[in-house]
């Protein structure tokens, strides 16, 4: 079987290299030839349908990137992320899951140094103080104990990633097989990093912005937005594949969402987009930041109105709970290891039981508060609601007691119950607007499906 997994992926690969859009037909043939257990079949028969329809949104944004990203990283975004880590691994994961009757990951998000040149308004990385790093041994151990449990998919936060820009490179050249992401400021890309990525070919960026100039230089500092437009231009030149992040809060979130910014990142080379919503973490935490309901569902329909009328991939990291089957952290879908090892199971849960620096990737997955993690998911019938914080905060609250997790954030321990509190009134206020949406896109779904 191997053999001809190793076959189907270099023919898929060589159809890349030569009219590959006229080749779309066989290439999802042979994705679901990999995908021996059919695992993913629906989701590789609806892409197939969308791609192959010459109309269509999906089919008019491959043609795009096909035009205007480097072939070699296409080549290896084919192979590392959606073969490697979306395919034909996922099988041994969900095995490994059942032996030991725990979650294990599809992503790990690790942060490679807390440290950063920048000092964002409500950025709750801060509170993980900033002389911490994960040497990079310890990076290029918790990818190999990664790949035995299936996972090939990495991510880095911070902190800014990119002030360990070279040993992140040279993970990258350690794992061909893996892919790997980081969410950055932008502020430290260069020239010689634009070569690098374009050598391992494995690597992409999402670069963190706030809308247009005066809402990024608001939280990330004056200057912040020309540098992150001009690291922009620079991968664009290159060819290089990029997007970005947003954090929607209170005050841009209309601005993030509108046709003006989303065409201006568009025409800039995103290819897509990854939405936050603010979360008040830490002690200098910023209520008055947190959405009203009327904007989060705002953002609810915007997303899924952008996603059908422009060439670009978005995502929005709670509204789409409805598509992940609710939360994704607790490693059912991710989990999060900050600059001093802590294994958290969201990079916004800053609690956790045991450091990776003690023990293993498997025995971090079966500690205590990851296990309450497995066994209480979903946190809410209505997956519009995931979130054990921002939308169940009781969840939250109950599993860090009844784990004995501890808090991580080295600059001002955060008692669970004080965390709580903040998020109880917006919880409330989303619960009634929330159910309200989940009803009637069930009535929708069944009166499609008549």
């Amino acid at each position: 079987m191997l053999s001809f997994q190793r076959a189907a992926v270099k023919v898929l690969l060589n159809y890349l290299s030569d009219k590959p859009i006229e080749k779309l037909p066989r290439m999802f043939w042979i994705a679901e030839k990999l995908d021996r257990k059919g695992l993913h079949r629906p989701q590789i028969r609806s892409m197939r349908d969308v791609l192959i329809d010459p109309n269509s949104n999906w089919r008019k944004f491959m043609e795009k990137i096909f035009r205007e990203v480097d072939l070699r990283l296409i080549k290896k975004f084919t192979e590392c992320f959606l073969i490697n880590a979306s395919l034909t691994n996922t099988e041994k994961n969900r095995k490994i899951a059942e032996q030991y009757g725990c979650n294990v990951p599809w992503a790990i998000l690790m942060d490679p140094t807390s440290a950063c040149n920048l000092n964002c308004t409500g950025c709750w990385a801060a509170q993980y103080g900033h002389n911490h790093s994960l040497s990079y041994e310890t990076l290029d151990s918790i990818c190999r104990q990664g790949k035995e449990l299936g996972i090939y998919f990495y991510i880095f936060s911070g902190g800014e990633p990119l002030m360990r820009k070279k040993d992140l490179i040279r993970l990258c050249e350690a794992h061909q097989d893996c892919y790997f992401f980081a969410f950055t400021n932008g502020t430290l890309v260069d020239e010689e990093f634009c070569q690098d990525l374009l050598r391992v070919a494995n690597f992409t960026l999402a670069f963190s912005i706030e809308g247009d100039e005066a809402a990024t230089d608001m939280r990330r500092g004056e200057g912040t937005y020309q540098k992150v437009i001009a690291a922009m231009d620079l991968m664009r030149k290159h060819k290089l594949a990029f997007g970005y992040s947003t954090c929607y809060h209170r005050y841009n979130t209309e601005s993030v969402a509108s046709d003006e910014f989303v065409d201006d990142m568009i025409a800039r080379g995103c290819r897509f987009a990854w939405n936050f919503t603010y979360m008040p973490v830490g002690k200098d935490a910023r209520l008055d930041l947190l959405v009203t309901p009327e904007q989060r569902a705002y953002m609810y329909r915007r997303v899924r109105e952008i996603r059908e009328t422009k060439p670009i991939f978005m995502l929005d990291f709670w509204n789409d709970g409805e598509y992940s089957g609710g939360c994704i952290a607790g490693g059912r879908r991710y989990l999060h290891i900050n600059a001093a090892g802590d294994v958290e199971p969201c990079a916004f849960i800053h609690y956790s039981n045991v450091n990776i620096h003690e023990v293993s990737l498997l025995d971090a997955l079966r500690s205590p508060l990851f296990m309450a993690y497995h066994n209480n998911q979903p946190f809410n019938e209505n997956h519009l609601r995931p979130c054990p914080l921002l939308d169940n905060p009781e969840a939250l609250a109950s599993m860090v007691k009844e784990s004995g997790a501890k808090s991580t954030e080295m600059e001002a321990p955060e008692d669970v119950d004080v965390l709580c509190a903040k998020t109880v009134p917006a919880a409330k206020a989303w619960a009634e607007v929330a159910d309200e949406l989940w009803y009637t896109r069930h009535k929708e779904k069944e009166a499609a499906a008549r």
